[in-house]
C-alpha cells in the first residue's frame, strides 16, 4: 500500500504452555479490538526450555514468546500477554517483552489475580465480580484497560485471550 493508505497493524495475543520436555507457544493475530476470531494463528514448539526459577519467570517465558512473535513482529503494534507488565517497581514479563521488541509494539498485560504493589488498572467484564488487572508499556494503563474492555466476549476473559490459552494447551 502507499503512504496515503498504510497497511493497518495487527494485534497479537500470546501465551505459553509447558510440557515435560518442551513448551508450546501460541499467537493469535487480529485486526480490531472487537474481533471474535483471529485473522491468523501460529503455534511453536520450543525445546529446550529454561528451567523455572522463582522470581525470574521471564527467563523461561520470554524466549518462547519471541520465537512465536518473530515472523509477525513487523505487522504488530500491540501484544497482549497473560500476566503483568510491571511488578511494582520491578519489570514484569510484559516490560521485558516490550524492551526485547525494541519498544516497537506496545505490550498489555492481563492478569487474573492481583499482585500487591503492581500499578494495575482493574477491569470488570462479564457477569462475575472478579476483575482483570491490566498493566501496559508503550501506552497508558487506562488506554490498555479500555481496549481489554472492548474485546469480544461476554465473560471475564475476552474470547481471544481464552482461545490463545486453549490453543497452546491443546497443541
Amino acid at each position: 500500500m502507499s503512504e496515503e493508505h498504510p497497511v493497518p497493524f495487527l494485534k497479537a495475543c500470546v501465551d505459553v504452555d509447558y510440557r515435560e520436555q518442551e513448551a508450546v507457544s501460541a499467537c493469535l493475530l487480529f485486526g480490531r479490538w472487537e474481533a471474535e476470531r483471529p485473522t491468523r494463528t501460529l503455534v511453536e514448539r520450543i525445546a529446550p526450555v529454561a528451567p523455572y526459577v522463582p522470581g525470574e519467570f521471564y527467563r523461561r517465558e520470554l524466549p518462547c514468546l519471541l520465537a512465536t512473535l518473530r515472523p509477525f513482529i513487523s505487522l504488530v503494534d500491540v501484544v497482549i500477554v497473560d500476566g503483568y507488565v510491571w511488578l511494582g517497581e520491578a519489570l514484569g514479563l510484559g516490560a521485558r517483552l516490550y524492551e526485547a521488541l525494541g519498544r516497537r509494539a506496545a505490550v498489555i498485560g492481563v492478569a487474573k489475580s492481583a499482585f500487591h504493589g503492581a500499578p494495575a488498572t482493574s477491569v470488570q467484564r462479564g457477569p462475575g465480580r472478579r476483575p482483570l488487572y491490566v498493566t501496559a508499556a508503550g501506552m497508558s494503563a487506562e488506554e490498555a484497560a479500555g481496549h481489554i474492555r472492548e474485546m469480544h466476549g461476554e465473560y471475564r476473559l475476552p474470547t481471544l485471550l481464552r482461545q490463545v490459552d486453549q490453543l497452546c494447551r491443546r497443541a
